[in-house]
């Protein structure tokens, strides 16, 4: 799971009604893939889970996308709500109905398609964890509309995943000039956090977080996205308390997936698990859920239910083509934290990393070099340490 970048209705609106939620990672389509749409509403293409009142609201979007095909703003509307509904089910098939809604423009050259498609493209594909075909739409699109401030923070995130920060510096700058002065702030702050340059950071954020127009009980979700943040780069400085505290402050202001997930990773560290089930027994068991709890219940009466169910979701996703690096991290914690299998565990974290490298994905390497007693994968994730730039008080503390 990753945060996801502000909405483009978010960045639209400005700093007074800014809502941001956070992203959540998983999936298999190749988005290159030709979506198909059915002609006929009676037609099962395939049955998905039951979500409270989404029938209804599904069956609308199918007829306006139906009845207004090439209208822009109903297929983006359309592609949002089922790229909600994938990150918040955890099921990557709601992405491919996603993909599905912006049929129109599917067998167009990126270059011929409207840039707003072009953006919700790459959302999706950065879902799907294809950085490198997220990136190449939004350099299209940023070619075409240079005002685009939805592209921007969206590539400024991707470079951050894939640990490129001095591109998502550039990113983040470029949306400093044409988009709410917030987002390329916090952007930049992140960065700066990353780089370990936690005071400039905390303080940025801080500031950020003190501003009136905030308080206003519609800025939660922005409040929330600014104390995730903080609490992150407390964690980074090497500072437990100070991270519990904050994460507790963004649980108070607003819920979400990314922001559940982070902090039970942070209690699991910190010797709470027995905190977690609360935390996360309302979510939908999602992959990234599941294995939490399943960490969160290990050498418990009954903790092989989730591990099993677990374990057979990672045994289906392997007879697809093309997966295994897109649930790497998963299947490496999974190893690592359940299995105790130190060696699968580090041959994974060695793929993810190839992918990704948030500050996550190059704890989890070194968490897996150490238990695995690999001297010369301990070298490696020092290497990939200092060509990112991370300063991981965490990762430090191991290597």
């Amino acid at each position: 799971m990753r945060r996801r970048p502000p909405t483009r209705h978010a960045l639209q609106a400005g700093a007074v009604s800014l809502f941001v939620a956070l992203l959540m990672a998983a999936a298999t389509t190749c988005v290159g893939a030709a979506p198909r749409v059915p002609t006929d509403d009676n037609e099962v293409v395939e049955s998905l889970p039951a979500v409270a009142g989404w029938s209804r609201e599904a069956r609308t979007l199918r007829r306006e996308l139906q009845q207004r095909p090439t209208d822009v703003t109903v297929a983006i509307t359309a592609a949002t709500r089922y790229l909600e509904l994938a990150r918040s089910q955890g099921d990557a098939r709601y992405a491919g109905h996603a993909m599905g809604a912006l049929a129109h423009w599917a067998a167009l050259p990126p270059r011929e398609a409207p840039p707003a498609v072009l953006v919700m493209r790459a959302t999706i594909a950065q879902f799907l964890h294809d950085f490198d075909g997220a990136e190449a739409l939004l350099k299209v699109a940023l070619t075409r509309q240079p005002s685009n401030a939805q592209a921007w923070i969206t590539l400024a995130t991707i470079y951050r995943v894939r640990g490129r920060y001095d591109e998502s510096d550039a990113a983040c700058r470029a949306l400093g000039r044409v988009g709410p002065a917030l987002y390329a702030l916090a952007c930049i702050a992140e960065n700066a956090g990353l780089r370990g340059n936690h005071d400039e950071a905390r303080s940025t954020l801080k500031k950020l977080l003190d501003d009136p127009q905030l308080q206003a009980h519609e800025q939660a979700g922005t409040r929330q996205w600014l104390l995730t943040s903080l609490a992150e780069i407390e964690e980074l400085a090497g500072r437990p308390a100070e991270a519990d505290a904050t994460y507790r402050r963004a649980l108070q202001a607003e819920r979400s997936g990314y922001l559940l997930l982070a902090y039970s990773d942070y209690l699991q560290r910190a010797g709470r698990p027995k905190e977690i089930p609360a935390l996360l027994g309302t979510e939908a068991r999602s992959d990234a859920v599941l294995l939490r709890m399943a960490i969160a219940a290990r050498g418990l009466d009954g903790a092989r239910a989730d591990a099993d169910e677990l374990k057979a979701r990672f045994g289906a996703a392997a007879e697809r083509p093309g997966t295994t690096a897109v649930h790497a991290r998963e299947e490496a914690m999974f190893a690592l934290d359940v299995e105790g299998n130190a060696k699968r565990a580090l041959d994974l974290a060695r793929l993810n990393v190839k992918l990704q490298r948030e500050p996550i994905d190059l704890l989890l390497f070194a968490r897996a070099a150490v238990a695995a007693k690999d001297e010369p994968a301990r070298a490696e994730v020092k290497a990939l340490v200092r060509q990112t730039g991370l300063r991981d008080a965490r990762v430090d503390a191991l290597l």
